[in-house]
C-alpha cells in the first residue's frame, strides 16, 4: 500500500512539472509570432528599397530584431526537449523562402509590390505556420 502511495506522488510530482514546463514554454509561440511579422517589413524594405542606404537600414535593422530575439530566447527559463530540432527546421525553410525571393525579387521581379507582398507572406509562412502549430499543441 505505501508503495502505491509513493508511486502516485511521483507521479503528481511529475506531472506538476510537466504542466509547469508547458506553461512557461509558451515563450516560443510568442517568438515564432514575432520572426513572421518581422518578414512583412523586412521582406518588402529589403525588396523595394533599392540602394546603399535600403541594405544598411534593412541590415542594421535586422540585426537589432534578430539579437533582440535572441536575448529574449536564451533569457527563458525552460526550453522543452525538441525546440532545437524544431526551430532548425523553421529557421531552414525560412532560410530558403528568404533566399528564393531575394533571388527571384532582384532578378525577375525588380521593384514589383505585389511580389514584393506575397514574398513576404512566403517569407512569414514557416515561422507562423510553427507558432500556430505550437499554441494548439499547449
Amino acid at each position: 500500500m505505501r508503495e502505491q502511495a509513493d508511486a502516485a506522488a511521483a507521479l503528481k510530482g511529475t506531472a506538476r512539472i510537466e504542466a509547469t514546463a508547458r506553461v512557461r514554454s509558451r515563450w516560443y509561440v510568442g517568438y515564432l509570432w514575432l520572426f513572421a511579422v518581422w518578414q512583412l517589413v523586412l521582406v518588402p524594405v529589403v525588396l523595394l528599397w533599392h540602394g546603399a542606404t535600403g541594405a544598411l537600414v534593412s541590415a542594421l535593422a535586422n540585426a537589432l530584431v534578430v539579437m533582440g530575439l535572441s536575448l529574449f530566447a536564451i533569457r527563458q527559463p525552460v526550453t522543452p526537449c525538441g525546440y532545437g530540432g524544431l526551430h532548425l527546421k523553421v529557421m531552414g525553410a525560412w532560410t530558403a523562402a528568404y533566399v528564393l525571393v531575394l533571388v527571384l525579387g532582384f532578378t525577375v521581379f525588380v521593384s514589383n509590390v505585389a511580389f514584393a507582398a506575397v514574398a513576404a507572406l512566403v517569407c512569414a509562412l514557416p515561422a507562423s505556420a510553427a507558432a500556430w502549430r505550437e499554441a494548439r499543441a499547449a
